[in-house]
């Protein structure tokens, strides 16, 4: 049982044990306020959901790296997390006591963090502390959470979320990726794959004959080096996908000119080595959409000079005269090598391929996710819908009861 005294300053130490046997106290001006903390303090002994008032003095940085060191992820996750809690969470909470952390503050965080970051920003922001915070729940730092019900900012879909292009348009810019990385594009625009899933294919998971590729082996690519784990994003991303003659084509001649990587890959660098996404982005693919007309435009004016336009971050057309074409770098938007895989799923679904089918080839798990993500495919079909109905002519006819018909 904990007891209450009077100090020799003339203030109250209410003391007590904890749930290891502990003797801990804490002072009050008052008697009443020790008494009135000791009994909460015992009933929450007794109901075991005790919280040491002393336990939230760790400073929110201390408990950030244990959580850190106890996760259990993916290593592209855990390095992403990593860059937005150095970099976001503790400039602000890092040296911030976890039981001073209240939600007020966390809303008012939130809403600064709102007015200069994207929403998907602000809420892995939010995320990130919230996860923390939790932990220090669950171990009695602290008896709640602040981070709960904190307001976030709406995430909206913008234009470059899931660009599409035409199967026109694609076939304009395969022609302008230079011969080496041709069947990479090739094989990401027929069969939907992710990058990771391009970059760890290997020679005996594809079978020209059967016209088909087995997908398994992903890249994974964390501060410039890229390495490779035996399975896909999820259960159904273990998937066999039929390949489309032009990719079979481009996969032959590939064969043919470049050499397979140390463990069989199929796509690798100039040196031999594995595909980095970030590289392959800045010196391949953005000047190959300059090429093709997908990306700014470029003029030539005069011997070995261009004339330059490009819309920059606040969409203002940019126009200058160059040695050499610099679009590519400065150029805001454009279509990302992922976009193919949107614009392969959307391909599918006008032609009128059941859903099912191209869930199973895009690996996701769930039909609804396809149905979720490729929504604006379905307008495509809208006319079909319209035109069930075309020799529809509601007329009562004579004689008939109202109503009658009706199945029930």
């Amino acid at each position: 049982m904990g007891f209450v005294i009077r100090t020799d300053a003339g203030t109250y130490r209410a003391n007590w044990r904890d749930a290891t046997g502990r003797q801990k106290a804490k002072t009050f001006p008052t008697k009443r306020q020790a008494r009135d903390f000791l009994a909460e303090t015992e009933a929450a002994l007794s109901r075991g959901t005790y919280v040491d008032p002393h336990a939230g003095r760790v400073l929110f940085e201390v408990y950030a790296a244990k959580w850190t060191a106890g996760r259990n992820d993916e290593v592209v996750t855990i390095a992403r997390d990593a860059s937005v809690m150095r970099h976001r969470v503790l400039p602000r909470w890092g040296a911030v006591p976890v039981g001073r952390i209240n939600h007020s503050d966390v809303q008012q965080w939130a809403t600064e963090l709102g007015q200069r970051l994207a929403p998907a920003t602000v809420r892995e922001c939010c995320r990130l502390l919230r996860a923390v915070l939790a932990l220090a729940v669950r171990d009695r730092i602290i008896a709640e959470n602040p981070a709960d019900g904190v307001r976030l900012p709406k995430r909206r879909r913008v234009d470059a979320d899931e660009q599409v292009i035409t199967r026109e348009a694609f076939a304009a810019l395969l022609p302008e990726i230079p011969e080496r990385y041709r069947a990479l594009v090739a094989v990401a625009g027929g069969t939907g794959l992710r990058w990771g899933e391009c970059v760890g294919l290997t020679w005996d998971v594809i079978d020209l004959d059967k016209a088909t590729v087995k997908v398994g082996r992903v890249g994974v690519e964390v501060a410039g080096t890229v390495t490779f784990k035996p399975y896909p994003k999820s259960r159904a991303g273990r998937r066999s996908v039929p390949l489309p003659p032009f990719a079979m084509r481009e996969l032959r001649r590939h064969r043919e000119a470049v050499t397979p990587g140390a463990a069989g890959e199929v796509f690798t660098n100039e040196a031999g080595g594995s595909m980095r996404r970030t590289v392959f982005r800045a010196w391949i693919w953005r000047p190959a959409l300059v090429r093709a007309g997908l990306l700014g435009q470029v003029v030539q004016v005069g011997p070995r000079v261009w004339r330059a336009t490009w819309r920059d971050r606040d969409g203002n057309e940019v126009s200058e005269e160059l040695r050499t074409a610099r679009v590519s770098r400065m150029a805001q938007g454009g279509l990302r090598f992922h976009d193919l895989r949107h614009s392969y799923a959307t391909w599918l679904i006008t032609d009128g391929v059941p859903l099912n089918d191209v869930a199973r080839v895009m690996g996701h798990e769930q039909i609804s996710t396809t149905l979720d993500r490729y929504t604006h495919a379905f307008e495509a079909g809208a006319d079909r819908v319209r035109e069930s109905f075309a020799d529809f002519r509601p007329e009562r006819r004579p004689g008939r009861r109202a109503g009658s018909g009706v199945n029930r």
